[in-house]
């Protein structure tokens, strides 16, 4: 029972860190039928912007309010990185063929990564620890404080998109850009407007993923992007792609799944049991759990 409920507290702190990456890729296939590939690479970019904002702007201070400056910039560079990505590399092909995006999605992909290495170098970088190293032995169940803030937080973000999207004119906008394009223009909706605005939430929420993975695993490497990206992908189409609450609840499953793996079978078939989970779902369920049928326009 203890080994049960250990992994339940680890499945639930990785699998917020996936829901929270999922959600950029969920949010622009939703509006742009374009899998984001450079997302992975931008979240494991977050983190050493992250980590060049402590050492050289913060001067490595560890209090509360640093950690808020620390988190507040790196999500706002990363939006802005977002809105340059999708400016350059996507716009100017939004009338070409989908497989032209693809393949610049995939460039963009290694640009980013590539240039992670040559900026900070092609070695593992060491994370700082600005969470205070707090733990609470439950019964032989122990929970850190970072799993605490980690899942805290990224519930506490997952609910705010949620109503935004549900509750604001701005998310009817979005919204309505998900399902007509054209209709939403002739609705009087700036398009250009919505995708520049879920490109910079969906980069802020992956760079608040990227340094809850880098204080939750504390090594960060230049070509990380790629490992976690592949989950976020994986996480969004268990939940169903391009449905928000289902890039949730994917994260979580997916989470929970890799910890039980781990925990009751071995941690060095958690990939390769992930894609049979993959497989099986897409078999039974091509759309995802919450995802929809929908007629596609020919």
């Amino acid at each position: 029972m203890d080994i049960f409920l250990q992994q339940l507290a680890n499945g639930l702190t990785i699998g917020s860190m996936f829901a929270l990456v999922a959600l950029g890729y969920t949010m622009v296939y939703g509006v742009m039928k374009l899998i984001n590939f450079a997302h992975g690479d931008m979240v494991a970019a977050s983190a050493f912007v992250g980590l060049t904002i402590y050492t050289q702007v913060m001067g490595q201070a560890t209090s509360l309010g640093a950690v808020i400056v620390i988190f507040l910039l790196s999500a706002l560079t990363m939006a802005c990185i977002g809105v340059l990505l999708e400016r350059l590399a996507y716009r100017p092909l939004r009338t070409a063929p989908r497989l032209s995006a693809v393949v610049s999605a995939l460039g963009a992909s290694l640009v980013i990564q590539n240039g992670i290495m040559l900026i900070w170098g092609p070695r593992m970088r060491i994370f700082p620890e600005l969470v205070p190293q707090v733990y609470w032995d439950f019964s032989g169940v122990v929970i850190s404080l970072i799993q605490v803030i980690i899942l805290a937080l990224s519930l506490i973000l997952m609910i705010a998109l949620y109503l935004f999207v549900e509750k604001t004119r701005m998310g009817a906008a979005i919204r309505a850009s998900s399902i007509d394009q054209d209709a939403a223009r002739l609705m009087g909706i700036n398009v250009n407007s919505v995708i520049a605005l879920i490109f910079i939430i969906g980069s802020s929420l992956g760079a608040v993923g990227g340094l809850f993975i880098g204080l939750y695993y504390r090594g960060i490497t230049f070509n990380m992007g790629w490992q976690y990206g592949l989950y976020a992908f994986i996480a969004a189409i268990l939940g169903g792609i391009g449905n928000i609450p289902g890039a949730m609840l994917g994260g979580m499953l997916l989470g929970l799944f890799n910890a039980f793996i781990a925990g009751y079978v071995s941690s060095t078939w958690a990939d390769a049991f992930t894609f049979i989970l993959l497989i099986l779902i897409l078999i039974v369920r091509p759309t995802g759990i919450l995802g929809e049928r929908v007629a596609e326009k020919v």
